[in-house]
């Protein structure tokens, strides 16, 4: 297949379905990109004891059908096969290793497992609070093996919400918390007041039917949760119900648009 400039494929990992799109770089000032074009989609059969191998058989798959080889790749893995927190560095860390650690202990705390087995990455502060995520390792290494069998060269392998946001957070306006929509889940991102840096993630289940009502509601229980002020403003990507960018039908909902429209 051939390639333009500024193109290449975009693989979405999820537990029940892969699928790869084409995608372009190029975008004009001020506009967004043009939208990804699927090129084909594999669902997968859930195996509980090899699933990260059933991810990559479906990917191979896939990838065996397209004429791509030697296109640069970026693969968004979904948050269900991801994780993501907040650390706090250490009083008097100086030095990476100590901020490793303190994500490290920080990860036990929370999911009760030692994070050997997870790739991390992370936006290191020695001085405030930052976000790390990680990746099981078995899941990267069966990608990568089937990526490479396909004569095909990564170029960034993220969870699904952390690419959403580094594309719209340019996008937030003062005051706004965002979201990301997929799959009936929608990862929350509370905000601090100037709408740049992260006080917490929460990924939220929606329910079937779920109005802006429930979407208020839910927003003021986790700014409730958090300490915090409810936000002026939801934005959100990605597959967000049709119900909730509508005009809001009461001065006790809160308003939600989709980043990049007027609010």
């Amino acid at each position: 297949m051939r390639r333009a400039i500024g193109q290449y494929l975009r693989i979405d990992v999820a537990p029940h379905a892969v699928s790869v799109q084409r995608a372009s770089r190029w975008r004009l000032p001020g506009r967004a990109g043009a939208p990804a074009d699927t090129l084909a989609t594999q669902a997968i059969a859930p195996s509980a004891d090899h699933p990260f191998d059933a991810i990559a058989n479906a990917m191979r798959t896939l990838l065996g059908e397209l004429d791509v080889a030697g296109w640069p790749v970026s693969m968004v893995v979904a948050d269900e096969l991801a994780r993501m927190w907040r650390v706090t560095p250490p009083s008097g860390a100086a030095r990476l290793a100590d901020l490793e650690a303190a994500a490290g202990l920080r990860f036990q705390a929370l999911y009760g497992e030692s994070l050997s087995a997870w790739q991390l990455a992370a936006d290191w502060s020695a001085t405030q609070p930052f976000f790390a995520a990680a990746m099981p390792r078995a899941l990267l290494a069966a990608l990568s093996v089937a990526v490479n069998e396909c004569k095909l060269s990564v170029v960034a392998i993220e969870p699904r919400f952390v690419h959403a946001w580094n594309r719209s957070r340019r996008g937030l306006k003062q005051g706004a918390w965002y979201g990301h929509v997929h799959d009936n889940l929608l990862t929350l991102a509370a905000t601090e007041a100037d709408s740049k840096r992260l006080r917490a993630i929460r990924p939220l289940p929606v329910p079937h039917g779920a109005d802006h009502q429930w979407l208020t509601q839910t927003l003021q229980r986790e700014a409730l949760l958090l300490d915090m002020e409810a936000p002026a403003l939801l934005q959100v990507s990605g597959s967000a119900p049709a119900a909730w960018t509508k005009p809001v039908s009461s001065a006790a909902h809160i308003p939600c648009t989709l980043v990049g429209s007027a609010a």
